[in-house]
């Protein structure tokens, strides 16, 4: 092949290349893609519902106030058993939240939810419990933190028979497993 054929070759390759990178990357004109978005990992279409995504945006709110409600426990009890209960709370939560954020995120959804429900606690309820100290914070904390968790094993239950994404289905397993082995603990504690 004479030079003169290999640069021709060349250029018409790259000129091919050039065509497909701008098509690429043009906004949504044909192919409703843009050279970012193809990149990137795009949700997958038909791998979650609706339950999913009313499970993911109110349980991110819900576990914020098991956390807050968690925080309260720091020098309101003398109780080193409501204390260690607090603290595994936190633990166990934060990280769901992070897991329950990301994948709204990865639907396109945002991450707003209302905690009004299932079990959340009234502002006002939360303000009486961040002034009681020691015997009556612990029983207050107890009663209140069960019927927080009972809200969360509604919401669990529902997007189980509902929901259709695994990892959704596979976190409310494991939030009404160790919920509910926390409400058997509570109820204990309040004897």
């Amino acid at each position: 092949m004479t030079s003169k054929k290999l640069v021709g070759a060349a250029l018409a390759a790259l000129a091919s290349f050039s065509v497909l990178a701008g098509c690429a990357s043009s906004d949504t004109a044909s192919s409703g893609h843009t050279l970012s978005s193809m990149n990137a990992p795009a949700p997958r279409q038909g791998d979650h519902n609706q339950a999913d995504i009313t499970f993911a945006q109110g349980m991110i709110p819900h576990h914020e106030q098991a956390i807050a409600m968690a925080k309260l426990v720091d020098g309101r009890t003398r109780d080193a058993k409501v204390a260690d209960l607090a603290a595994r709370i936190q633990k166990a939560q934060d990280p769901e939240i992070r897991q329950l954020t990301a994948l709204l995120k990865g639907w396109g959804v945002a991450p707003s939810g209302d905690h009004s429900e299932h079990g959340s606690m009234p502002e006002e309820d939360l303000a009486k419990l961040g002034q009681a100290k020691d015997a009556a914070f612990d029983r207050q904390w107890l009663e209140m933190m069960v019927k927080h968790h009972e809200g969360a094993l509604a919401m669990a239950k529902t997007v189980l028979q509902q929901g259709s994404n695994a990892e959704v289905k596979a976190l409310a397993q494991k939030v009404i497993d160790g919920q509910q082995a926390e409400i058997t603990e509570m109820r204990a504690l309040l004897g």
